[in-house]
């Protein structure tokens, strides 16, 4: 994927929270109820799938796929509990559809019970939500361009020096999962108020989102996301305490990852974090020094054509 291939809704679904876009009007049966009951339900919500609650506990998830196993053994009056999925796969509701998307595809599930930080049922996801959640969000983007009259380069033309730059610093806490993400939302924040081309916000979106997580969830002390943004172009800078990387040219490879299992099954560590930075970015460059540290620094530019066409990536700089 070439940096001109970075599209609006890729962005978004770095940016989208479930909470925001989740099915909020909740229908669920208990263990108790019958396949019957099920049937009924389904057709009458034109919905797939329902939660499984005894009590506020969440026990398993019934879907048409269960229901025709019943069907099949002609066995609509049997209990739910019989044929209910207790498998349950959830997401917090302020996680990034991102993250859903990862589970989705590793679960194979067809939705998502959405928990608040209490570990209480408060909605359901599905894909068709993640979709409609993009399109709204879309629509919204379109109309807050339109509005948009200035651009990053009017913020430096009344400032008289030799070299301008506007510098942002976040702190990165390490494996605050509920905050993950915080950071690169909050930098995308600052460029659309500066006027920033969108298409040059999408790319540092993106990559500064890569690049939080990976101090997220590979730090040892956390780390720091800074970028630094001139009339010429946004350099993003992502530095952290830990084990460092051993194999810098293994960790570049689609799919390579140390993240432990336990992160693995949270949907995040995938493997693609720097790959996706290498693509999206003018530049890349990565120094790490095993047990000690990782400097990760990424450049966007923001006239068409500069920095470099292959789009290659340079290490120990």
């Amino acid at each position: 994927m070439s940096p001109s291939e970075v599209k609006k809704a890729q962005e978004l679904v770095y940016e989208l929270k479930i909470g925001d876009i989740m099915t909020r009007q909740l229908i669920s049966v208990t263990p108790e109820t019958t396949m019957r009951e099920v049937k009924q339900l389904l057709r009458d919500h034109r919905i797939s799938g329902l939660p499984v609650m005894r009590g506020d506990q969440l026990v398993g998830i019934v879907s048409i796929e269960n229901l025709i196993q019943a069907l099949e053994h002609n066995d609509l009056d049997a209990e739910v509990n019989r044929y209910m999925s207790s498998l349950v796969h959830t997401i917090g509701e302020r996680e990034s559809a991102v993250r859903a998307i990862n589970v989705f595809s590793r679960a194979a599930v067809g939705r998502l019970p959405v928990v608040d930080e209490g570990g209480r049922l408060v909605g359901i996801l599905t894909p068709g939500d993640i979709t409609r959640g993009v399109l709204r969000a879309l629509e919204q983007a379109y109309h807050e361009e339109e509005l948009r009259k200035y651009r990053v380069r009017h913020v430096f033309e009344d400032i008289t020096s030799d070299r301008t730059s506007l510098i942002l610093r976040y702190d990165i806490a390490v494996r605050d999962f509920t905050r993950a993400g915080s950071a690169s939302s909050q930098l995308k924040q600052t460029l659309v108020r500066l006027g920033v081309d969108p298409r040059i916000v999408r790319r540092v979106a993106i990559v500064s989102y890569e690049a939080e997580m990976n101090i997220v969830i590979h730090s040892e002390n956390g780390g720091n996301l800074v970028a630094e943004i001139n009339p010429e172009l946004i350099a993003i800078l992502a530095y952290d305490s830990g084990p460092g990387i051993e194999d810098v040219q293994c960790a570049m490879q689609p799919g390579w990852s140390t993240a432990p299992d336990w992160i693995r099954e949270m949907g995040f560590g995938a493997g693609m974090g720097l790959v996706n930075i290498k693509a999206t970015a003018d530049e890349m460059y990565l120094d790490s020094w095993p047990r000690r540290s990782t400097r990760l620094e990424a450049v966007i530019y923001l006239k068409p054509g500069e920095g470099k066409t292959s789009n290659e990536t340079d290490g120990n700089r």
